[in-house]
């Protein structure tokens, strides 16, 4: 039985949870269903909020560079403004695709102006409208809030983006080459899925802490769940082989917890229910979930 049933609320860490029900930023569906897949482990957060990508046609054409961008931004807009309307407390973002980090990140930076980020991925994410190969905006998100697409992803957003000097990408392995001029120009520290198999997760994610935290106040952590091997984690919309293993996927996570003074925000996204076998990936991403929630609410 999950500890989450005995957690007392009001006694802890303010927390809210924000379902990010948009699959919009792929031309994979079934992402959109990950926050009510797991609707179960936010059941004893008092403030818990879902929001829902408009019915459309979805757009899926490879040479379609700007697929689903109307309703992509009408999502983002609505979920950026809800993260902001909350009061002071930790959010913990559910995708939904990893084109809604760029709401829940640009929403953290606007509460809390100095901070940067660790972005736990095995893409780079970091994309823009000249380098996309897909066209797929859930490629685009790191880049977007680091100020590399302009304003076209984030109109709604009226502060400074995050600097890339203070951005760490850990677990990278598929990063395209336009990708990769894109991060090394603009100064992004990449970690890759070698660099924790060789290091070890304890020193990579120190390193990651002390880049994202010089001469900031906090951290914004963005966890996609395809950093995991797909032959352990199947259920994501976009696999890339060779990935980690559960237990330095928990430690990833654990470390970071370990710090969670520093850490202002928290996605958890790419979890596709639609390509799951045997809830194996279920069972990883309501692990990761359930050990986030209770952290985070745990009296030190």
């Amino acid at each position: 039985m999950s500890n989450l049933l005995y957690i007392s609320k009001g006694d802890f860490m303010k927390l809210y949870i924000v379902n990010a029900c948009s699959d919009l930023g792929v031309h994979i569906d079934g992402s959109d269903k990950a926050p009510s897949r797991l609707i179960e482990l936010t059941k004893n957060i008092d403030d818990v909020y879902t929001i829902k990508k408009e019915n459309c046609i979805k757009q899926k054409e490879k040479n379609n560079k700007e697929k689903n961008i109307v309703f992509l931004n009408k999502f983002n807009e609505q979920l950026y403004n809800k993260i902001c309307s909350l009061d002071d407390g930790l959010v913990i973002t559910i995708g939904g695709d990893h084109s809604v980090a760029i709401s829940s990140g640009l929403a953290s930076k606007k509460k809390n102006s100095n901070i940067g980020v660790i972005w736990i991925d095995s893409h780079a994410d970091y994309h823009t409208f000249d380098t996309t190969i897909s066209g797929n905006i859930h490629g685009m998100p790191f880049a977007t809030i680091c100020g590399q697409n302009g304003n076209k992803l984030s109109y709604f957003f009226d502060g400074n983006y995050f600097n890339p000097k203070n951005t760490v990408l850990v677990g990278g392995r598929d990063i395209e080459d336009g990708e990769y001029e894109n991060l090394k120009k603009a100064g992004t520290t990449i970690i890759t899925t070698d660099d924790i198999k060789k290091y070890g997760v304890v020193n990579v994610i120190k390193k990651a802490i002390k880049i994202a935290m010089q001469n900031t106040d906090g951290i914004h952590v963005s966890y996609d769940i395809d950093v995991i091997d797909p032959k352990i984690a199947p259920g994501v919309s976009v696999k890339a082989k060779n990935g980690i293993n559960v237990l330095e996927a928990k430690e990833i996570l654990n470390e970071l917890l370990n710090q969670k003074n520093k850490i202002k925000s928290i996605d958890l996204v790419e979890y596709n229910p639609d390509f799951d076998i045997d809830n194996k990936t279920y069972n990883i991403t309501s692990s990761l979930l359930e050990e986030i929630i209770n952290k985070l609410k745990a009296i030190d």
